[in-house]
């Protein structure tokens, strides 16, 4: 059954705070609901991308999730600009940290729940109140298939998507009767340059040379780093911005929407399958990306 599409309410501001609009999903996703009427505030966390995407013609600021300041800075800007109302708060920013757990230390696995994590829950608690005293608003999530299934090489980023889907099953609940809406998207393949991320992520804080995976991470080099490699069935950026769409004015949004063939595939898998018989599929799956 379709979802009946509505704006917010009548004379109400119509603000929507996208982070990480540097490039792909943030990006597609603010310049989408801007040009749907939406009062977009991007953010990025590097100074030389705020000042291109102002030149662009979107408001912006910046915005590091792993700095508190930063944060605090950037909530009372935007408090600033909106006058404390924000209708929507888009939670975009984040990177994938690749890696075998036995070679992920602990200020590695930090750093990945900082910025994925703690920053995004940190902004998520500042904005809050001004949704209270409006008594609506939409918090959304950009999840991952990785945030209800896991795949080997990749578990300091499915911990903090694991975390944050935790997170948000319990704001749900909490927000349950006060007309805000905590509201999961899970992609999975999406154009965008969150390989290129990894693959600096990686570089910073994986010792291939001394570790027993030395071989699979040559295999996730290649990867990694082979020019023009699409996935399969990846998406464009466009395929969020539509579910970010629907979270946003759908009168009862879904607290979940998948995006991309393999998201409704495991989906599917997780609920029919024993642990074992979705673990065979996924060390499959897993060990085919090292081919």
């Amino acid at each position: 059954m379709a979802e009946r599409k509505t704006m917010p309410s009548e004379g109400k501001a119509h603000s929507v705070l996208v982070t990480g609009c540097s490039s792909g999903i943030g990006y597609c996703v603010a310049r989408g609901l801007k040009e749907r009427g939406y009062r977009v505030v991007a953010s990025a966390r590097r100074q030389q991308d705020v000042e291109r995407l102002r030149e662009e013609g979107l408001d912006c600021l910046r915005l590091d999730l792993d700095d508190s300041e930063s944060i605090r800075r950037a909530v009372e800007e935007l408090a600033e600009r909106t006058g404390g109302r924000l209708y929507g708060l888009f939670n975009n920013a984040g990177y994938g940290q690749p890696g075998a757990i036995e070679d992920l230390d602990r200020e590695t696995l930090r750093r990945q729940f900082e910025t994925n994590v703690f920053g995004t829950m940190e902004l998520t608690r500042r904005i809050l109140p001004w949704m209270r005293a409006a008594g609506e608003g939409r918090i959304i999530q950009n999840s991952s298939v990785l945030g209800f299934v896991s795949l080997a090489y990749r578990g300091a980023y499915n911990a903090s998507k694991y975390a944050l889907e935790g997170l948000y099953d319990t704001l749900r609940l909490e927000l349950a009767g006060s007309g805000i809406h905590a509201i999961l998207i899970e992609p999975g393949p999406i154009t965008s340059a969150f390989r290129n991320n990894a693959w600096a992520a990686y570089r910073r804080h994986i010792d291939r040379e001394h570790s027993v995976h030395r071989e699979q991470y040559l295999a996730m080099e290649r990867r990694l780093t082979q020019a023009g490699a699409v996935v399969p069935f990846t998406l464009p950026p466009e395929a969020v911005l539509d579910k970010v769409v629907r979270a946003l004015e759908s009168p009862r949004p879904r607290p979940r929407y998948y995006v991309t063939f393999p998201t409704w595939l495991f989906g599917t898998l997780k609920r029919v399958l024993s642990t074992r018989a979705l673990d065979r599929v996924l060390l499959r799956v897993s060990r085919d990306e090292q081919n």
